[in-house]
């Protein structure tokens, strides 16, 4: 069952049709799954004070309900080092429709997996797995399943990725740990069960993952068009 604060922030995110970055981070650090150190800041001084907090280098990105795709529009700026690189950033995405800040989180390392989730009206709940980053639409190196997902499903849609030997280090580098991966997939399989009455898709693109285990370094989650007109979970997808 899903908390009440989770439930208030899907409701909070019924006037932009979708849950922006650091509404869907809050969203999934309140369920547990790992997100990093991220804050909104509405305005400069409050971006510069957030940076200070986090610590350089970092990551910034803008908010807007206007953008959906940050980098298409050059709303994504990694490995600021200070704050003179921050302020020329801000100043230059500031102008961007629907501009409502920046979200500020602390640099994340490791190999870029996109995790998927989509309501099908026949299937239900399907989830997807893949190789992630830019170029994730020209590779389609993914596996995909129908929810809800055990540990065993997991570790078979890794060893379908054509770049699965990637994840078990690759000419020196780190391999990840599949099994905190497996958990992060097991995690939000369950937490999505709960969530389908309310949404149409979530990604997360990419989910950083490492030796350490996993973070979710950029996160959508669109909503669905009966909980959008009603405001009312839809009745046909109740667990």
């Amino acid at each position: 069952m899903l908390s009440n604060e989770i439930v208030a922030m899907l409701h909070q995110g019924r006037k932009n049709g979708w849950l922006m970055e650091p509404e869907a981070k809050s969203l999934f650090a309140s369920a547990g799954l790992p997100v990093p150190r991220f804050a909104w800041a509405r305005d400069l001084p409050e971006s510069l004070q957030c940076a200070a907090e986090i610590g350089y280098p970092l990551v910034a990105k803008v908010v807007s309900p206007a953008v959906i795709h940050k980098s298409e529009v050059g709303g994504v700026a990694v490995g600021i080092a200070d704050d003179r690189q921050l302020q020329v950033f801000y100043e230059k995405i500031s102008g961007l429709a629907g501009f409502a800040g920046l979200l500020l989180e602390e640099l994340a390392a490791g190999i870029e997996m996109i995790v998927g989730a989509k309501i099908d009206y026949q299937f239900g709940l399907i989830i997807m797995l893949g190789i992630g980053g830019t170029s994730v639409e020209i590779y389609r190196d993914v596996a995909i399943r129908m929810a809800p997902l055990t540990s065993d499903d997991v570790y078979s849609m890794l060893h379908e990725l054509k770049g699965g030997q990637l994840l078990s280090g690759y000419r020196g580098k780190e391999a990840i740990s599949k099994e905190k991966l497996v958990r992060v997939l097991v995690d939000f399989a369950e937490l999505l069960h709960d969530m389908v009455p309310y949404i149409e898709s979530i990604d997360l693109n990419p989910l950083l993952c490492s030796g350490e285990g996993c973070v979710i370094a950029d996160a959508r989650i669109m909503l669905g068009e009966v909980f959008l007109k009603t405001g009312g979970a839809d009745p046909s997808f109740a667990g």
